[in-house]
């Protein structure tokens, strides 16, 4: 299957080393400064590409956490350019420091992989120039992602916009009883400035 350039074009926005930096300095109290990776997984190549992410504190770089994969397919509607879908790794700490070592992703199979079916987001784009674009993902109506980990219901309200050399972030963590955020970006969205590209 061909993908579109769209697809491709996204792909390769999000592939790279990102940090927040001047956010985290802007504002400390609100903004952990973080470092971002996103690497190209080779799973399911023949109808999407596929994404690992993982991200790190700045000061415990040594400890990245919050592994996760996404898969971008093609969308099945003149509304929905592309799909994105994530998946949980089924044991998360196998991968630990996969962003900074991408060795440890070649040996990852689908049967590694459990799909989070009500974690996906619908992503749309603008052209802002010739060959540029902004691409901004959000959950599709009423939706909102939700799993099972260690025995307990988390809930995340995820999105995310791109652009050449830029992502943000509004992913944040929900508390299942109050529906309040708990974490992430609960002021706004974390903005990183891609660094280095894979």
């Amino acid at each position: 299957m061909i993908l579109s350039q769209q697809l491709q074009t996204l792909a390769s926005y999000l592939v790279g080393e990102f940090d927040n930096r001047e956010q985290a300095l802007a504002d400390p109290a609100w903004y952990v400064h973080l470092r971002l990776w996103h690497r190209r997984v080779p799973l399911f190549q023949e109808d999407s590409v596929t994404i690992f992410a993982e991200q790190a504190n700045i000061v415990t770089l040594d400890k990245p956490y919050r592994q996760r994969i996404l898969r971008l397919t093609e969308g099945q509607d003149a509304h929905t350019s592309i799909k994105a879908q994530y998946y949980m790794p089924k044991n998360p700490s196998s991968l630990i420091g996969a962003g900074c070592n991408s060795d440890l992703l070649n040996t990852l199979t689908p049967d590694q992989l459990e799909l989070l079916p009500s974690c996906v987001l619908d992503v749309s784009y603008n052209t802002i120039a010739p060959g540029s674009y902004k691409f901004t993902a959000t959950p599709p109506t009423n939706t909102l992602c939700s799993f099972t980990y260690g025995g307990s219901t988390i809930q995340v309200s995820l999105g995310f916009e791109s652009t050449q050399d830029k992502f943000m972030s509004f992913d944040k963590g929900i508390d299942p009883i109050t529906g309040k955020a708990t974490w992430g970006a609960i002021l706004g969205p974390f903005r990183y400035t891609k660094r280095e590209r894979f």
